[in-house]
């Protein structure tokens, strides 16, 4: 829990300087690369995960595989060096998406299906959630073959489940009763 909360302290000071000086938008976007690689790539976590590493050697390493990153980016790898907190990195990028969309009036829907799902019906489920909410929603669609068909909708803390599973299971306590 203490990595959590010291990961939302450095996203919002993180963000606090990029919004000060007009590149929270591409802080934003290195941070959603930096989140999406390290979540996608087990030896890069592990590596910044890995105590017997030096920080020095660490900080050079990322400097290097996200050499294009912004320069607000580049100095938070070097105050994580200073602060030896790279085990924290992914926490820290994540929480800097989160803290970055609710400060636009962004909200993420989550729209978990079986099958991956097509631009047309993405659009279709946009502008549905859009008639919802008066914030500007992103799509993140997540695909679970398990759910059998249908959708489950999350937004916020709320969700709708109109899956085929859902509605098995409904069944089966029904006809269990």
């Amino acid at each position: 829990m203490a990595g959590t909360r010291a990961a939302i302290r450095y996203a919002k000071a993180i963000l606090d300087m990029a919004d000060s000086i007009g590149v929270a938008n591409e802080v934003n976007n290195d941070m959603i690369l930096i989140a999406s690689t390290i979540k996608s790539n087990s030896e890069l976590n592990a590596f910044i995960q890995s105590p017997t590493i030096s920080v020095e050697v660490k900080e050079k390493a990322l400097l290097e595989v996200f050499a294009n990153s912004n320069g607000v980016t580049k100095g938070f790898f070097h105050l994580l060096f200073e602060n030896k907190r790279f085990e924290i990195l992914e926490a820290i990028a994540v929480a800097y998406s989160n803290l970055f969309d609710q400060a636009n009036g962004i909200e993420v829907a989550k729209v978990t299906t079986a099958i991956p799902m097509d631009a047309d019906l993405e659009a279709k489920v946009v502008a549905k959630i859009a008639s919802l909410s008066d914030k500007k929603v992103t799509i993140k669609n997540i695909v679970d073959p398990a759910i059998i068909g249908g959708f489950i909708l999350t937004i916020g803390d709320k969700q709708y489940n109109a899956s085929i599973a859902n509605r098995l299971q409904v069944l089966r306590k029904e006809l269990s009763n």
